[in-house]
């Protein structure tokens, strides 16, 4: 009986030690084919300006966040493309584009008749306002900014709005939002002009504590959308992998996330699941 017994445990032995040994050899071999299938995948890159709260910034890591960044993912994911986010400067954003540096660019890029001399526009994913802040208190309209000292980040249909409607206002330009932010705390500047949804989003830090919107949000019809180079077939790519994730609820899921306040979602306009480019 012992050896019967000894052999029974030997075979269960034998038996359990086969099966450990198959596992990871299973799992070693899904990986292998998972890694396989995503690097068959064609790859891209897409860059952003990590300074525009909420859209992409950084955290405290240095890792990229912001609506921009997971709208990003979900598109790559949707279009069957494999992506890389990338950081650059505001200013050499579309220079980097047409010299081939990436694919594509998310930074809150406003689809204008001048940018589509030199690049082209997928369907916009934002609607964007344009407000004026200022210290609370202080300058409490926003008819008249002659005579005053205005922050804007240049390059932006924010500067563009100032310098057409307010010509006697002086323009004091910045590479990077948070430049211009500066600025106004230290009282370099009377009041700031900018997107709504990152101005809506500093005012509700300690920084922005003493300040407030001046006038009502200004509707300029800007639509946000993603750049890319002329005649590139990612348009259409990436077009139709927007509408599916405005169909299937995503990019609703994603706005949330960044709007959920309900002044950003009324002031800073995003776009619906039926909303189209021109």
């Amino acid at each position: 009986m012992k050896k019967f017994s000894f052999a029974l445990t030997a075979l269960a032995t034998l038996i359990g030690l086969t099966a450990c040994t198959q596992k990871p050899t299973e799992h070693a071999q899904n990986t292998t084919e998972s890694t396989a299938a995503d690097n068959d995948l064609p790859q891209i890159r897409i860059a952003t300006e990590s300074s525009f709260v909420p859209f992409s910034f950084k955290d405290a890591d240095g890792k990229l966040i912001g609506f921009e960044i997971d709208l990003a993912e979900a598109l790559c994911q949707e279009a069957k493309v494999k992506c890389e986010v990338i950081s650059q400067d505001w200013d050499g954003l579309i220079t980097g584009l047409q010299s081939q540096k990436y694919h594509a660019i998310m930074a809150g890029m406003s689809d204008s008749a001048e940018r589509r001399k030199v690049v082209a526009f997928s369907d916009p994913y934002f609607i964007n306002n344009l407000m004026i802040i200022g210290k609370k208190g202080v300058d409490k309209g926003a008819d008249d900014l002659a005579g005053k000292n205005v922050a804007v980040q240049r390059a932006t249909v924010a500067l563009e709005y100032l310098e057409k409607n307010f010509p006697k206002a002086t323009a004091k330009s910045y590479d990077t939002q948070e430049n211009a932010y500066l600025d106004l705390e230290a009282g370099r500047a009377d009041l700031m002009i900018s997107d709504s949804a990152p101005a809506l989003s500093w005012l509700k830090t300690p920084k922005g504590g003493n300040y407030e919107i001046k006038g009502e949000p200004i509707n300029i019809n800007d639509k946000i959308a993603i750049a890319f180079r002329q005649n590139d077939p990612l348009i259409g790519q990436f077009n139709s992998a927007l509408a599916t994730l405005k169909a299937n609820g995503t990019y609703d899921k994603i706005r949330q996330k960044y709007f959920a306040d309900t002044s950003l979602n009324s002031m800073a306009s995003t776009v619906g699941p039926t909303t189209t480019g021109q």
